[in-house]
């Protein structure tokens, strides 16, 4: 990892679909040589994959939640993720420390629909608890860490 690797890093997380030959003009280098480096950050896996970010609010979906959910007994544990694999309204299930066992982060249409969604986790055998959180605003969202903190 060196400085180029750091700034084709910052254009792809810019724009993953920029293109090579103006990520060379920006570093410096051959298109060939950025290609191969792309490709070398990619096998080695710290490039995960390119992606699109979709604006849920544009997409009718601007009802956003955290829901925290603490389940019974651990047993429960490999069906509730199960479960919560299956919904396409669930974009992020991260099991935590503390009161709670799982943070999931729910993107849905409307109250109705986040209702649905809210009943249909607690009536997962072993959910014992939840605590909804409604989203009011974004301030910082980033799509992955810094480059910069690559180097550090």
């Amino acid at each position: 990892m060196d400085d180029i690797d750091v700034k084709i890093l910052k254009c792809l997380r810019n724009n993953a679909r920029e293109n090579a030959s103006v990520i060379s003009e920006k570093v410096g280098m051959s298109v060939s040589a950025v290609i191969e480096r792309i490709r070398k950050l990619e096998s080695s896996g710290l490039i995960g994959r390119h992606t699109t970010i979709i604006d849920s609010a544009k997409a009718g979906k601007d009802v956003n939640a955290f829901l925290s959910v603490s389940l019974e007994h651990p047993k429960y544990v490999d069906n509730f993720q199960s479960v919560i694999r299956e919904s396409r309204e669930i974009l992020g299930c991260y099991y935590i420390t503390g009161d709670f066992d799982f943070m999931l982060r729910i993107v849905t249409g409307n109250t109705q629909s986040l209702e649905r969604l809210l009943n249909m986790v607690k009536s997962i055998p072993g959910v014992q608890n939840t605590r909804t959180i409604l989203i009011l605003s974004t301030i910082k969202e980033e799509p992955s860490i810094d480059p910069d903190e690559l180097l550090k």
